[in-house]
């Protein structure tokens, strides 16, 4: 335990260990990769996808295409984020029409961010094939999403949540699973005896 219930369940090594993992298992599905492309959703999984990117072209001596999805505009939240939501730029400077699609990202939850994702990549164009990587699946889907590649499944609560942290942004490799702080309860008004007897 660390940091007021934190778990660390993956540090540096296993990370690498597990992209590596992915990188192989990738190339593996697809031994013609002519058109394979990666494309990464931010932030952090841009960060995954040019670090596939890297170990694929070690091992394949190819080095891939890398697209960016900024997935904000096709959330089905947007409506309740509001202003506050901050747009991010999508770069994806190559066709995608009949390409075979690797769409990464950190942790996969829901499945919501991940539809986004499809939605987005769709107005680009149509694609032979999209898949999925992830270094986390924590489970608790709402839609029918399932990863093709996933570095640790990792079984949690609703009351947990799953930080990934990478040291292009955070400035180290680590996943954590941290424990939502209990709402306490509200004692305005609460009579001295009653206090006391709780006690």
């Amino acid at each position: 335990m660390e940091g007021g219930g934190a778990v660390s369940v993956m540090d540096a090594e296993k990370i690498d260990r597990s992209l590596t993992r992915i990188a192989h298992e990738i190339l593996e599905h697809h031994r013609d990769v002519q058109d394979l492309v990666l494309v990464g959703i931010r932030t952090r999984g841009v960060h995954l996808a040019e670090r596939l990117q890297r170990k694929i072209q070690g091992i394949e001596g190819r080095d891939l295409p890398l697209g960016i999805l900024d997935i904000t505009l096709y959330r089905d939240d947007l409506t309740t984020v509001g202003p506050q939501a901050i747009l991010k730029e999508t770069k994806i400077h190559f066709a995608i029409d009949g390409r075979k699609i690797i769409l990464v990202d950190d942790v996969l939850f829901t499945g919501r961010t991940i539809r986004a994702a499809l939605d987005g990549l769709m107005d680009f164009g149509r694609p032979r094939l999209i898949q999925l990587a992830v270094l986390v699946d924590r489970g608790h889907r709402e839609l029918p999403i399932r990863a093709d590649y996933v570095g640790k499944n990792v079984p949690t609560s609703l009351e947990e949540s799953v930080q990934v942290m990478l040291q292009e942004e955070d400035g180290r490799d680590e996943v954590l699973i941290v424990r939502k702080p209990e709402k306490k309860a509200a004692r305005k008004g609460t009579p001295r005896a009653t206090a006391r007897a709780a006690r």
